[in-house]
């Protein structure tokens, strides 16, 4: 069924709102304003349900509609459908906009808190058009073997050549390890994972990346050396099971082993930024103390632990918390590295450890963390206010979740102090926002 519609707002997972006969309709590929003509891909003919559709055609465009910078990402009806860029008809700073507009919107609906969150967008990502900032990305083996991505709502397996929004160097090692020529067992999982070369000084690679001749591929692929992996299937097929992710922090570097297969931020400059931005916040609410506790909740192989564990306090306790087996040994090699033994790395889930907390970490001065997609939620949320912690400093991938967990954090006692959004999925509706809490 096609039809006509004006499209209202912006909605949650990179889609907007129109309205048929009073039903509601999430339309993806839309732009509030718009004039569109739309296709209903789901059934619509129940009454107990909204509909969903894709633009089809623009009638009247809005001012941050751009042609997609990657078409196979785009609507189906334009040759598109692959996914992994919802936002890919968008100009960056229309993303800026969206997502800005969405975190605000979330906290008010779901949080009652009224907040301006800005959005920064990473060095480098405008001038790359907002592509070439992934350092892993996935596929699946089409029938033939060649790496390819499904198209939405088939079983059509697109093969692909390139990836526009893997990082220079991965894409110097996929063209190096002829990712693109296939020979794949058809239905493998393909995943490369290719840590952002850094220079001895903690350099990163920007002045390589933007430009584009064989040489400057052939530099990166050598900068990249042996710290990579090609696995099918979960089976490192080239490079090594595990990797070095160099990240630089108020001119200190910090080295972290991570598996290849396991999870860490992926735009190049995440991990710096964050963690930079984290480390600020954690030295203004511990401004002064000379021994101070802190919790680091959902704390992986440990990027917030490292910093916040040797550039706050002059001595700084810590209780870490991570529910991956494999990111928490990789957390205690890295803190071990450093000589840390002030750090607790637990192996558990969150809520469940926080039930048998020593007694000398009991009682934190601050509480960071950093949860998956579906938050804390309000167990954990109750237990970091029973611990009298007088900061928090959350990190969250969902803005509705965090809304969530901010409504509880304030029904118990906190209030946002400071929120904080980055653009580090350029090109999808996702965003990273940090926001501080004090009691």
């Amino acid at each position: 069924m096609d039809a006509e519609v004006r499209i209202e707002r912006y909605a949650d997972q990179g889609r907007c709102i129109a309205h048929i006969d009073g039903r509601v309709v999430f339309v993806r590929f839309a732009l509030p304003g718009e004039l569109v003509r739309i296709t209903l891909d789901e059934p619509h003919d129940r009454d107990d349900r909204f509909w969903t559709g894709e633009v089809v055609e623009v009638l009247e465009a809005s001012e941050d509609r751009v042609a997609p910078a990657w078409p196979l990402a785009g609507p189906l009806a334009m040759g598109g459908g692959v996914g992994g860029a919802d936002l890919v008809h968008v100009s960056l700073a229309g993303q800026l906009r969206w997502k800005a507009i969405t975190i605000s919107e979330q906290l008010s609906r779901i949080g009652h808190i009224d907040a301006v969150v800005p959005v920064d967008r990473m060095e480098g990502d405008e001038s790359l058009g907002g592509l070439h900032w992934r350092t892993r990305i996935e596929m699946i083996a089409d029938d033939d073997g060649r790496p390819s991505m499904r198209r939405r709502g088939t079983h059509i397996r697109v093969p692909l050549t390139t990836m526009p929004l893997a990082s220079r160097a991965l894409l110097a090692v996929a063209d190096h390890e002829q990712i693109w020529d296939g020979g794949f067992e058809p239905g493998s999982q393909i995943r490369l994972s290719v840590p952002e070369p850094h220079g001895d000084d903690g350099s990163d690679t920007d002045s390589v990346e933007r430009r584009a001749d064989g040489g400057d591929a052939q530099t990166l692929r050598s900068q990249v050396g042996d710290n990579y992996a090609v696995l099918v299937d979960g089976r490192v097929n080239a490079g090594s099971s595990r990797l070095m992710e160099s990240v630089t922090i108020d001119g200190t570097r910090f080295e972290y082993v991570v598996d290849a297969n396991g999870f860490w931020q992926m735009h190049r400059k995440a991990p710096a930024v964050l963690a930079g931005h984290v480390l600020d916040l954690a030295r203004r609410e511990l401004d002064g103390v000379q021994s101070a506790c802190v919790w680091d909740l959902y704390s992986g192989s440990g990027l917030f632990a490292l910093p916040l564990a040797t550039l706050t306090a002059p001595r700084t306790r810590m209780l870490s918390i991570e529910g991956g087996r494999s990111a928490v040994a990789n957390a205690k090699r890295n803190l071990r590295h450093l000589d840390l033994g002030d750090v607790d790395a637990r192996c558990g889930d969150v809520s469940t450890m926080l039930t048998h907390v020593p007694a000398h970490l009991s009682q934190p001065d601050l509480v960071l963390l950093d949860p998956p997609r579906a938050g804390a939620r309000g167990k954990v949320c109750r237990q970091i206010a029973e611990s009298r912690a007088r900061s928090v400093i959350y990190v969250a991938c969902d803005p509705a979740s965090l809304a969530r967990d901010a409504a509880t954090l304030v029904s118990l006692g906190y209030r946002l102090i400071d929120i904080h959004a980055f653009d580090i999925y350029p090109m999808t509706h996702h965003v990273e926002t940090v926001a501080l809490f004090r009691r």
